[in-house]
């Protein structure tokens, strides 16, 4: 698919914007939990074009906005002594919430905790959306950003069965349920088949993430026993021996619950399915959801499926992207 490429990198003071001379393309990445969206691209060196890290980074293709975010890395080399070419590598606002922080919180949502986060650390909010579970209490001890909002959102699936995902939208945290994720245009979705995507690699396996019996554990302080919750598959026990998973719960935490979801999720094989050379379409990007028609050889797929890690290359007038997917057995 043919792309038409404006990149802008501002300088340190903000009083210049600068459109460099790019080499061998742009990669534009993102994933659904606990990473930033990542561009990288090859500039020439040149001595008008002055700019260092912590300075904005803008791109668009074919008009649409696409990554607003910062230099964070750049990396000089030279080719046979001649011009030296600099690659450099922006990420947008989420990568502030690598930040590691100690957090006592009570009767939040998960969305509640996010703009908390976001007011506390001068991030830019966008639509956010109320995610409605309210979370009794939780402690999160010296722990990074990102892991305090997966594991409200880990509870907000647990107890509401919903999916919701964080991520940045040109410059403005956003957070969506994947409900309204669909790639589509006027009812028509997105499609991915043996057309539109040149390859995959598929893999099933009870080796990663794969549990038949969970086992959690919550400490009363205040009667000084140890409450234990287990949920189990004798059946897939008796298939592929004992796999468990365990955990230890916090106050508040629905015990049973909680390893009865974890068993749901986890007590299958794990197929994982990587899309390589899709025609891009700047919509897509993680968390986004997608149809997908393969035959896979030992399985044929056709359904929605969410999209886990997607990356975008703009080359010349070319746009491709490779996906990681999830959905059903599929996890990425």
């Amino acid at each position: 698919m043919k792309a038409n490429v404006e990149l802008l990198i501002g300088n340190a003071n903000g009083t210049k914007i600068f459109e460099p001379a790019l080499e061998e393309g742009i990669e534009w990445s993102t994933e659904r939990r606990g990473a930033p969206g990542k561009l990288t691209f090859k500039v020439l060196e040149d001595k008008k074009l002055s700019f260092s890290e912590g300075c904005p980074v803008r791109l668009k293709v074919n008009g649409k906005k696409i990554f607003f975010g910062f230099v964070f890395k750049q990396q000089r080399s030279n080719r046979e002594g001649k011009v030296q070419e600099v690659t450099v590598t922006a990420y947008d606002q989420l990568r502030y919430l690598n930040n590691k922080d100690t957090r006592i919180y009570e009767g939040k949502t998960a969305s509640q905790l996010v703009k908390m986060i976001a007011a506390d650390y001068k991030l830019r909010v966008g639509d956010v959306q109320d995610t409605g579970y309210i979370i009794p209490s939780r402690v999160e001890e010296n722990t990074s950003l990102f892991e305090m909002i997966e594991n409200a959102l880990d509870l907000t699936m647990q107890n509401k069965k919903e999916i919701y995902v964080l991520y940045d939208d040109f410059g403005k945290l956003t957070m969506k349920n994947i409900a309204n994720m669909y790639v589509k245009q006027k009812e028509k979705y997105l499609l991915i088949d043996e057309g539109t995507g040149e390859s995959f690699d598929y893999t099933s396996s009870i080796d990663d993430n794969t549990y038949n019996r969970i086992k959690l554990a919550y400490n009363d302080e205040e009667t000084g026993k140890r409450d234990i919750y287990i949920a189990q598959d004798s059946s897939n026990m008796n298939r592929w021996g004992i796999l468990q998973y365990f955990d230890t719960l916090q106050k508040g935490e629905n015990g049973k619950a909680k390893a009865d979801a974890l068993l749901k999720l986890y007590n299958q094989k794990t197929r994982n399915l990587r899309i390589s050379n899709a025609i891009g379409d700047n919509r897509v990007r993680a968390g986004s959801m997608l149809v997908v028609n393969l035959n896979l050889g030992d399985k044929k797929v056709k359904n929605f499926m969410l999209v886990e890690k997607c990356t975008h290359t703009y080359k010349g007038s070319e746009h491709w992207m490779d996906l990681t997917l999830r959905g059903g057995e599929f996890i990425a």
